[in-house]
C-alpha cells in the first residue's frame, strides 16, 4: 500500500493546478529551458545514470549502464516531452533491472523503458497502445502517469464521462497494471489487470 499512496500522490502532483487546465499539446520543451535532469539509480549490481539534455535543438535522454557484461554503451533516445523522474526495478525477478524513464507534459506523462538483457546490454521495452486494451480507452483523455509498484508498472489516468470539461473529470480512475514478458526483439509490457475507482 506504500508504493500505491506515493502513486496517488505523484498523479495529483502531475494533474492539479494549472497543468490540468491545459489544452492537451505535445508539449516540446523549449531549447535551452529548464535545469537538466541527472539521477543514478542501481540495483543487483547493475547501475543506470539517467541524464535529460534541453539545450540541443531536439531534446533527449540518455541512459548510461555501468556492470553489463558485454556493453556498457550510453543509449541516447529524443524526447518530445521533459523527464520528470526515473526509477530501477526487476519486474520479472531475473535479477536482470529494468530502467523506467518518466516523461512528462501539462498533459500527462509518457515512458522510455530498457531491460539489462540478461546483464549482458540495453534492450528496449516496448509499451503497446492503449487502444490494444479492450475498454482502456473509454473516457480517456490523457493525464497518465506512471510508477513502480507490486511488482508491475502502473498505469494510471482519470475517466472522462460526456460534458466533462478537461480541467474537471468526473468518472473516477482507471488503472493499468503492466508484466514485462520478453517479446520477438527486446522487451515487452503486458496488461495482466485493469482496475477502475
Amino acid at each position: 500500500m506504500r508504493c500505491l499512496a506515493l502513486f496517488v500522490t505523484i498523479f495529483f502532483t502531475c494533474a492539479s493546478g494549472a497543468l490540468a487546465a491545459s489544452p492537451p499539446t505535445s508539449a516540446s520543451p523549449a531549447a535551452g529551458s529548464g535545469a537538466p535532469f541527472l539521477k543514478t539509480l542501481e540495483l543487483h549490481g547493475i547501475r543506470f545514470v539517467v541524464s535529460a539534455d534541453y539545450q540541443s535543438p531536439t531534446a533527449t535522454v540518455t541512459i548510461t549502464p555501468s556492470g553489463l557484461e558485454i556493453d556498457n554503451s550510453p543509449v541516447t533516445r529524443s524526447i518530445d516531452w521533459r523527464v520528470k523522474d526515473a526509477e530501477v526495478a526487476d519486474l520479472d525477478v531475473d535479477r536482470s533491472p529494468e530502467i523506467y524513464v518518466y516523461l512528462t507534459s501539462d498533459t500527462g506523462d509518457s515512458l522510455v523503458a530498457l531491460s539489462a538483457n540478461k546483464r549482458k546490454s540495453l534492450s528496449d521495452i516496448d509499451l503497446p497502445p492503449l487502444d490494444e486494451t479492450p475498454g482502456a480507452m473509454a473516457g480517456y483523455r490523457g493525464r497518465d502517469a506512471f510508477a513502480v509498484g507490486e511488482g508491475r508498472l502502473l498505469r494510471r489516468f482519470p475517466i472522462y464521462r460526456d460534458g466533462d470539461s478537461d480541467a474537471e473529470p468526473t468518472g473516477g480512475m482507471r488503472q493499468l497494471q503492466y508484466r514485462l514478458e520478453p517479446g520477438e526483439a527486446g522487451w515487452r509490457l503486458v496488461v495482466d489487470q485493469v482496475l477502475a475507482y
